[in-house]
């Protein structure tokens, strides 16, 4: 995609969009802001928007307005040149933020958060899922309030329930505080449930996660090792509903598998904490197989941030596979030396690696080995009794 101008068209039908990032230069993040806006283009198209221009500025420091004036002038003008119709920032934007840029630019404003909730959105299936995406969705919304009229439904409302000289920005905020307690407490009714079909499902029986970035492949490769039917398509957040299946393995040993939510690049905080639930599935984890598309670019630096949100989540300690699946993009074969220096590049100090691919099927065997194996040597750490049966 073209720097500050023009991209390929997707589709005529589909809601133009400008793709708008900026980074400060005491910033010293792995990813590079071309990086960051390339990954925002595949969250549009997603979303289902045709990005059809972007804009980008280093800054000497952070700007009320996001970008500097002049280059503010310049996003309006390619604003009319491409007849955009929504402005997508790749930071979340403060409220004041937001309302400053529709009415500068005159065209629709979302930010990085508002478009990922979007695509979690359309991807969930469960009702788990979706009232997961509606908690977020609502406490996103609440600061965002003043200055808008959103006409919400009336749940819960009524004849005597607004209060003297009540103005109607606290209305809103009512109603919507009122929808958040309601969708917390039916969350909480839904992951009881789970809960009590999890604990059934693992009973005397080791269980293992996989975790990843979002499109990294854990979903085929959950069907290539459970003979699962999970739906594997190769778009981000193509997966969000949390699935566990049998794993069998060579030893008798019993275990289940958990697929569940990838990660991404500044994943907001609001969505880890909405999709709770489904994160629990790797808490509870005996075993993490971090999946990781060997065939991108960036690699490394996905990696990086999956170990990074791992570890805010507490799971440092917890014994994993790194597993470099998409080798098929890489090579012919999966036996070359760019496979053991890529390993050795990826590789933590004290983890273990395999090459797969989910598509092909290569390395599928090696990998229940080497679960086989790790989950073996956690029973004898842990002194227990054999769970083979």
């Amino acid at each position: 995609m073209p720097k500050n101008g023009s991209t390929h068209s997707t589709g005529p039908f589909r809601e133009r969009v400008c793709l708008v990032g900026a980074r400060v230069r005491s910033d010293r993040s792995v990813w590079s802001l071309e990086d960051t806006v390339d990954e925002l283009a595949e969250l549009a198209r997603a979303a289902g928007a045709n990005p059809v221009a972007q804009v980008t500025q280093h800054l000497q420091k952070p700007s009320p307005t996001y970008l500097g004036s002049g280059k503010l002038e310049e996003l309006k003008e390619i604003i009319h040149l491409h007849r955009v119709q929504t402005a997508i920032f790749d930071d979340e934007l403060m409220p004041s933020q937001q309302r400053a840029l529709e009415d500068l630019l005159k065209v629709k404003v979302i930010d990085r958060t508002a478009l990922i909730l979007d695509v979690f959105a359309q991807r969930a299936r469960t009702r788990e899922g979706q009232l997961q995406i509606e908690l977020a969705q609502t406490e996103y919304l609440l600061p965002r309030l003043a200055g808008q009229w959103s006409h919400l439904e009336r749940l819960g409302g009524g004849v005597g329930t607004r209060g003297p000289g009540e103005t109607q920005i606290e209305t809103d905020r009512r109603l919507v505080r009122s929808r958040l307690s309601r969708v917390k407490k039916e969350i909480e009714r839904v992951r009881s449930q789970r809960d009590q079909q999890r604990r059934r499902r693992t009973r005397d029986a080791f269980t293992v996660s996989l975790v990843g970035y979002t499109n990294a492949g854990k979903s085929a490769l959950f069907n290539r090792l459970t003979s699962g039917d999970v739906r594997s398509r190769d778009r981000l957040f193509e997966t969000l509903d949390t699935t566990t299946r049998r794993l069998f393995l060579h030893s008798g040993t019993k275990a289940a598998l958990s697929d569940t939510v990838g990660f991404i690049h500044k994943l907001p905080p609001i969505l880890v904490a909405a999709f709770r639930a489904t994160l629990e599935e790797a808490h509870e984890a005996d075993l993490l197989l971090h999946v990781v598309d060997v065939s991108s670019h960036y690699a490394s630096e996905q990696a990086q941030v999956v170990e990074e949100v791992l570890d805010e989540m507490g799971l440092s300690e917890t014994p994993r596979i790194l597993v470099l699946n998409k080798w098929d993009l890489v090579a012919s074969s999966p036996d070359t030396e760019e496979s053991d220096s890529l390993s050795r590049a990826l590789l933590p100090e004290d983890g273990a690696a395999v090459l797969t691919s989910a598509i092909e099927g290569w390395g599928i065997e090696q990998l229940r080995d080497e679960i086989d194996s790790q989950l073996n040597l956690l029973r004898v750490e842990a002194g227990t009794v054999s769970v083979a049966g």
